[in-house]
């Protein structure tokens, strides 16, 4: 059979193998559903029956595009397609296939739907949590149904009991009661002879693994699978491929270890990286390293910067020549929203719309959109709201609408939730029906709600919430009393509260905690930046929220790292390149390797999304660290040799035939040579001291700290190393925040 010459050898050869154990590693943009489609033609070409030919794919838009894909390129070969499923649908039917054999109980063809799963697993959170969660939960029911919901899918992901998949995650012990609400809640879906979508992989998955006789009743009915998106299974999908596989069929899987990135879902990069080839006779490997989305630039930065990743398959992303030139711009920046505003000033709207901002966390954003909308640059959420939506901006507004004394021209229903949002941020410590008495009577007054609160008969309340009235009321009249900007008053609300440690108390994991934090942090430095009083800043966001709520069909997209996965944009924007987003890692001490390694892995998915612009912000950090990491360049930054990928990028671009030697004014990297070497390139320059794999910073016995000197290295513990200065003075340091100001010597 002809192929078509558009295919690269690397297609050719997946193409036309012989039909054996196989681990194909493809990098971003590499062409793989073309690969796969052509593959199948061949396949079926060669003689094997369609119905011996099973295919399965990660979700169903994968499998519909699939699908597409494979009937355009089998059209006029008259041949009978193979099966294309999803892991769903092939689970679904092996679990009908034991009702009827008598392992499993018959169950309604009326699958569980998201809307019943939120209502019971509510009703759950309401009854099974403690009373000192109650009225957290009633103010923020979406949270508590989404974690609730999300960690009943995520047991059953694996084969670990719930208690244990609690410790993983990583949940504080006010949680503790979500193991009970998971074994509640399928006692609840049974009694009902009801499934969930996740259950059409967990039951017939369990049942095979705890019943020997239904491992020989679903093996060996395909001679071929072909898996694609492996790095993104989990351990329930990995173990049912094995038993259909059994030991007659011969098995294609296809993905990226470098593109793992959904481990909160169950995903790891071991699967693809280590388990596939130990339980399948060690496969053949293949690779599909030629990116057809982006350019040598690009492809650079990346190889540089996930080849410091461990455990990895040694495969560079390289750039195909029909790619595009694509450009890499490096920003400097001690204010990201600043930046990207000029960013997107300078391109023509249609340009702004191709473009994407790609954020670590949601909180990163809010400085950003403010500034969007308040120098009308169009842009699209696709997630929730956005900011000013948020619970912590609104009762951040209520308290600048109550010191504005705008209070006395809203109505009293208003007032009340403004109140209640008042007492609730932080939370006062009374129970629900108490604090709407205690808002009731607050919005029957226009103004002086700090009188009211230090009226109180405050030996007549709990001691803790009498503490907090108080509190609140004395810093309502402190802040009455001042003549400040905006900024500033927020930021004397939140010290005097002790707000954050309110938000900390009651979050469900430090990253939640964090993530509220930070849009607090973000909204009140916009407002600091802005230097204006308060009846301006009402005024302000009042026509900021009216702003955001109006319907945008384009502009530039606003989006996390996690939800772009497997798509592209002309131009993508990476704010925030700092030690608190990237790598990100809330929980003190848990900078651990993997850790690391997984948001190195994030960082290059982000990157390799773009195919002609690519813009990096980075924080300038003067000469003295930042102990805290608020405003430190990511270590991630160095890894990408962005100077060294700019230099050789250019000169790849522009190079005559003739050119076989290129020499460079910046030092090279091993991996720089490698890539040159592919393009028939001999790289010349001043060799760096590179290690693919740096060890900390702690295991070279000198060093260097950014403010006591050089010294030596005396010792270690589990999660601290100590050093003698050159000085005579010794100091212990934490390893965890080491890399912001040691240097090796």
């Amino acid at each position: 059979m002809d192929l078509p010459a558009y295919l690269t050898d690397e297609q050719q050869r997946i193409i036309t193998a012989p039909a054996e154990h196989t681990v194909i590693t493809a990098v971003a943009g590499s062409g793989k559903t073309t690969t796969l489609a052509w593959r199948i033609r061949y396949l079926l070409a060669q003689g094997y029956r369609p119905d011996r030919l099973l295919v399965l794919m990660f979700n169903r838009s994968a499998r519909n595009d699939f699908q597409r894909k494979l009937q355009s390129v089998t059209h006029g070969a008259q041949v009978s397609l193979p099966e294309i499923r999803t892991y769903h649908s092939m689970g679904l039917r092996l679990y009908r296939r034991f009702v009827q054999e008598g392992y499993l109980p018959a169950f309604s063809d009326k699958i569980l739907t998201e809307q019943e799963i939120s209502f019971q697993a509510w009703q759950l959170t309401r009854q099974l949590a403690p009373e000192e969660l109650q009225d957290e939960i009633r103010r923020n029911k979406k949270d508590f149904v989404e974690t609730a919901t999300g960690f009943i899918d995520r047991v059953k992901s694996t084969l670990s009991p719930a208690a244990v998949v609690f410790e993983e995650l990583g949940y504080s012990p006010h949680h503790y009661y979500l193991i009970d609400l998971f074994h509640s809640f399928e006692q609840w879906r049974k009694s009902h002879a009801r499934i969930s979508y996740a259950d059409m992989l967990y039951e017939p998955v369990m049942a095979i693994h705890q019943n020997p006789p239904l491992q020989q009743l679903v093996a060996n009915k395909m001679e071929l699978i072909l898996v694609d998106e492996y790095q993104d299974t989990n351990e329930i999908q990995h173990l049912l491929l094995g038993y259909i596989a059994g030991t007659r069929a011969r098995v294609t899987v296809v993905g990226d270890p470098d593109q793992t990135i959904y481990e909160f879902r169950g995903a790891r990069p071991e699967f693809i990286l280590s388990r596939f080839a130990e339980e399948f006779d060690q496969p053949r490997e293949q690779t599909l390293s030629y990116s057809f989305r982006y350019g040598h630039h690009l492809a650079l930065l990346a190889n540089h910067l996930i080849t410091h990743n461990r455990g990895r398959k040694d495969v560079l992303c390289h750039a195909h020549p029909v790619t595009p030139h694509t450009t890499i711009e490096q920003h400097t920046t001690e204010n990201d929203a600043d930046t990207v505003v000029k960013l997107l000033e300078s391109m023509p709207e249609a340009e702004q719309t191709d473009s994407a901002i790609l954020f670590r966390v949601w909180s990163q954003s809010v400085p950003i959109e403010l500034k969007l909308l308040s120098r009308e640059i169009p842009y699209r959420i696709d997630a929730g709201k956005g900011a000013l939506f948020s619970r912590e901006v609104a009762s951040l507004t209520a308290l600048l609408t109550l010191l504005g004394g705008s209070p006395e021209r809203m109505p009293e229903e208003d007032r009340m939730n403004m109140a209640r949002l008042l007492l609730q941020f932080p939370h006062v410590g009374l129970k629900a029906p108490e604090l709407d008495n205690l808002a009731r009577f607050l919005a029957r007054f226009p103004d002086h709600w700090d009188q009211r609160l230090l009226s109180l008969d405050f030996d007549a309340l709990p001691p803790m919430a009498a503490r907090k009235l108080k509190t609140l009321g004395e810093t309502l009249q402190q802040l009455g009393r001042r003549r400040q900007s905006a900024g500033a008053q927020l930021r004397n609300y939140i010290t005097s509260t002790d707000l954050f440690e309110g938000v900390r108390s009651l979050a469900l994991t430090h990253e939640s905690a964090d993530e509220r934090i930070d849009t607090i942090t973000g909204f009140v430095r916009y407002l600091e930046n802005l230097d204006i009083g308060v009846p301006e800043a009402i005024t302000h966001l009042n026509n900021l929220k009216a702003r955001a709520s109006l319907k945008q069909q384009g502009g530039v997209l606003l989006s996390t790292i996690h939800r772009t996965k497997g798509l592209e944009w002309p131009r993508v924007i990476l704010p925030g390149l700092q030690e608190k987003y990237l790598p990100y890692s809330p929980r003190k001490g848990s900078q651990t390797e993997d850790l690391v390694a997984s948001e190195r892995r994030l960082l290059y998915v982000a990157m390799t999304r773009a195919s002609h612009q690519l813009h990096l912000l980075v924080p300038g950090t003067g000469d003295t660290p930042h102990l805290d990491g608020e405003r430190v360049a990511s270590r991630f930054v160095g890894e990408l040799h962005f100077a060294l990928s700019q230099a050789l990028g250019d000169w790849l671009n522009g190079r005559e035939p003739e050119q076989t030697t290129c020499e460079l004014a910046h030092a090279v990297t091993g991996i720089s040579r490698r890539y040159a070497e592919r393009e028939g390139i001999r790289l010349e320059g001043a060799p760096t001291p590179e290690t693919t794999n740096p060890g900390p910073v702690w295991a070279n016995p000198r060093v260097n700290h950014g403010i006591y000197g050089p010294g030596t290295v005396r010792g270690e513990t589990e999660s601290a190393f100590e050093v003698r200065f050159d000085n005579g003075e010794s100091r212990i340091f934490s390893k965890t925040n080491a890399h912001l100001y040691f240097r090796t010597a």
